[in-house]
């Protein structure tokens, strides 16, 4: 095992990695605390599903209290099931969070993020980074929506 754990820092020189990530590398692999390099995994996603207004076409989010941590990853699965078309709009917390993605059907969004509007029967996907804790208000802007009770609070803790 020390051998392997030598000869894969050496590689890991000879590939672009530094020093002394590939000996810290080589350490642990040789501790049997890694068993290989591709034990390193990436970051952990949390799926949190959003639903805007139910069959019965009421007018709310379900659920519509949302807790985010901030640093962590998530994966906010959005769904309208409703026969009418629904706004997910939370621009402050759009604003302090990184936004990785948001797929929907076959196409694949990158940059900021203020509003998603689903179609009935529409999914999107939006994966995200909160990066300041906070309140933020959560409302469908549709005339009538907000009024009719189509809100929520997205809370950002510190940890």
């Amino acid at each position: 095992m020390m051998h392997f754990a030598v000869s894969m820092g050496n590689f890991l020189r000879r590939h672009c990695l530094s020093r002394s990530f590939s000996l810290l590398l080589g350490v642990l692999l040789g501790l049997g605390v890694l068993s290989t390099p591709l034990s390193i995994a990436a970051p952990q996603v949390t799926e949190v599903k959003v639903s805007l207004g139910n069959t019965a076409n009421e007018l709310k989010f379900f659920p519509d209290n949302l807790q985010f941590v901030v640093g962590q990853r998530y994966k906010l699965v959005l769904d309208n099931p409703s026969p009418q078309k629904h706004y997910f709009t939370a621009k402050d917390f759009a604003d302090i969070s990184w936004t990785q993605k948001v797929e929907a059907g076959k196409v694949e969004i990158k940059g900021a993020i203020h509003e998603l509007e689903l179609k009935p029967g529409g999914e999107a996907e939006w994966v995200f980074v909160p990066m300041k804790p906070g309140k933020y208000s959560l409302r469908c802007p549709i005339p009538g929506h907000t009024e009719a009770g189509m809100t929520g609070v997205i809370t950002v803790s510190a940890q």
